[in-house]
């Protein structure tokens, strides 16, 4: 790993850190399939098992009421977990990207009951944020005790944040992605970049085979092959990329107001408990589809979009966007990739079924595209998660020239995350003084 930031790593360096690497890209993967599995099974007894038990099931699912009163209190659980747990359940995801600053390991507890309460209760955000940061803390805590000061110290940020990314999407290639824009925007040290790349990508490898051996979900989505490439493609896909940037830059534009109306409150748990009644009411008016990260859903929705109308379409993409802002903004922990998916999808299809000459998969593509980039300024990462969900590299060289204009319209719009407080205020007032 080097001495210095600026020094080449010889091949006996490299190959002396690999075990590091591999060990903690499992670790990254045991954490996400054991938080997932805790998460899941909580989601099946609150929507499920308690339902069947006390008669409640209707042929739509549970009662409006049940979404409402479940969210509310998955709410005011969230709530309590930010002011009473050390740590106060880490970072405010409105405030930060997907790598954030270490947390001490005191907060991870917390964290995680915040992020395994949410999954389970349906708010509308992903595991991705909260993940990477339980293990980057693990990792850092696993570095330090082995008595390495020599190490660099981003070394274990970027090692647990390429293998939890490579467990997250089952393939290193998206670590890959998001570690090189990260050390670009960082400049050059002087190193070789697979030079830096090295032990991510082992990383990274190690959570995506650990996650393959288990049966990893995928991203991908049923749709009709796309077998026949049009001239009109080339203006359909940057169209609804458009379309699904300027429609989730509404809910950028809206967070900074709503995260402040939230958060003026000052009581964490009256907070989240009414961002929890709001996410309730939108999970009635859109629908059980608009519930959860949006992984599994939007493959339902995908299967059942010729039974839609391009309007009801729209409408499930719309509440999710309003769903995922109010989730964000409230102080839920999660990320904003998983549902920016799920959004794009919705956009994708509603624009199939309005203008039936587009190709779903080329507007499914479009739409993760636009919504992808919107929530998270990375074009690499846009890209492959387009790529990713219609599951057909075919499409590339069309998404590439899609990702020109969309780019230039999205640089000028705002990312979907709010500043961070002024004078190292808390997140809430209430949790002044507290440690």
């Amino acid at each position: 790993m080097g001495n210095s930031a600026s020094a080449t790593p010889t091949t006996n360096e490299l190959l002396r850190a690999v075990p590091f690497a591999l060990v903690i890209g499992v670790i990254c993967a045991v954490t996400l399939m054991a938080l997932s599995w805790v998460a899941e099974r909580l989601q099946v007894v609150i929507w499920e098992v308690l339902p069947a038990a006390w008669g409640l099931e209707t042929p739509d699912g549970v009662p409006w009421w049940w979404t409402i009163g479940i969210l509310t209190l998955t709410g005011l659980l969230v709530g309590a977990t930010v002011r009473w747990a050390p740590g106060h359940a880490g970072h405010d995801p409105a405030t930060t990207g997907m790598i954030a600053p270490p947390l001490p390991p005191r907060a991870l507890p917390g964290l995680a009951l915040a992020l395994a309460l949410g999954l389970a209760g349906g708010v509308s955000l992903g595991p991705e944020n909260p993940i990477i940061a339980l293990n980057v803390a693990l990792a850092v805590w696993l570095l330090s005790s082995r008595g390495r000061p020599e190490a660099e110290p981003n070394v274990p940020v970027v090692l647990a944040t390429s293998g939890t990314i490579g467990a997250l999407f089952a393939t290193p290639v998206a670590a890959a992605i998001l570690i090189t824009e990260a050390f670009a925007e960082r400049g050059a040290d002087g190193r070789r970049l697979f030079d830096r790349l090295f032990l991510p990508l082992v990383s990274a490898g190690a959570g995506s085979v650990t996650m393959y051996a288990v049966g990893a979900p995928t991203f991908a989505v049923e749709l009709e092959p796309y077998a026949d490439p049009s001239a009109w493609d080339l203006l359909a896909a940057p169209a609804v990329a458009i379309v699904a940037v300027l429609l989730v830059s509404l809910g950028a534009y809206a967070l900074p107001h709503v995260h402040r109306a939230f958060h003026a409150i000052g009581s964490p748990v009256l907070a989240l408990g009414l961002g929890g009644l709001v996410l309730g009411v939108l999970g009635v008016l859109g629908g059980p589809l608009t519930l959860f990260k949006g992984l599994e859903e939007m493959k339902e929705l995908t299967a059942s979009a010729d039974d839609l109308a391009w309007s009801q379409l729209l409408v499930v993409g719309v509440v999710k966007i309003a769903a995922l802002l109010v989730a964000t903004a409230a102080g839920f922990r999660g990320g904003r990739i998983f549902p920016a998916v799920f959004i794009g999808v919705a956009l994708g299809l509603a624009a199939a079924q309005l203008v039936p000459t587009v190709h779903p998969a080329v507007a499914v593509a479009g739409g993760v595209l636009g919504a992808v980039i919107a929530v998270d300024r990375d074009g690499w990462i846009a890209l492959f998660m387009a790529a990713v969900v219609v599951g057909d590299v075919g499409l590339l060289p069309l998404l590439c020239l899609s990702l020109a204009p969309l780019w230039l319209v999205a640089r000028v719009l705002p990312e979907m995350q709010a500043a961070p407080p002024a004078d190292g205020r808390p997140e809430f007032a209430a949790l002044a003084g507290r440690r």
